[in-house]
């Protein structure tokens, strides 16, 4: 499954760089910024609904297709999802890029921060895991429950620093 996520990403990559190189791209609107704000809060609460995966696919083909949003990903911030099939981690690791793309939006001053970005994303992440565990009960996972807690407690931005030294 890691392979596999990994071979996903790089494609994705890969394509949006040669899409990037286009002349034909026109920037984002106000109106498809405020749609992809409010899917990713939608794919929070209800990642699990069935218009999830094609709203998940509608945010990926606008990333690539806009030139002036662009988010990267930090697989290493999920730990053991990106190597699992298990327990809904597709669902939980691809809204990584949604969350991102939302706040990269609604904070566009902190779109270059990394760490602010990759926080965000967790966050987001970690609402769809607890989304998902009220459908779900069994579906859990002890490593995103500690970082509930570090949520909860004392913040996540010093895990995701860690963390994201490990990014590209």
């Amino acid at each position: 499954m890691s392979r596999y996520l990994s071979a996903i990403l790089s494609t994705l990559l890969a394509f949006a760089t040669l899409h990037a190189q286009s002349t034909d791209r026109k920037p984002s609107t106000p109106e498809d910024r405020a749609k992809v704000v409010e899917v990713s809060r939608s794919l929070e609460a209800d990642p699990l609904a069935k218009i999830a995966k094609d709203q998940r696919n509608w945010i990926v083909h606008w990333l690539i297709a806009v030139p002036d949003i662009s988010v990267k990903v930090c697989g290493n911030l999920l730990g053991p999802l990106l190597g699992s099939n298990k327990n809904y981690s597709a669902e939980i690791f691809t809204q990584l890029v949604p969350s991102s793309a939302a706040f990269v939006i609604t904070h566009p001053e902190k779109s270059k921060d990394d760490v602010a970005v990759y926080t965000a994303a967790l966050e987001g992440a970690l609402r769809t895991y607890e989304s998902i565990l009220g459908l779900k009960p069994k579906a859990r996972w002890p490593y995103l429950d500690g970082l509930i807690e570090k949520r909860d407690t004392v913040g996540l931005t010093e895990h995701v620093r860690q963390v994201a030294e490990h990014c590209n």
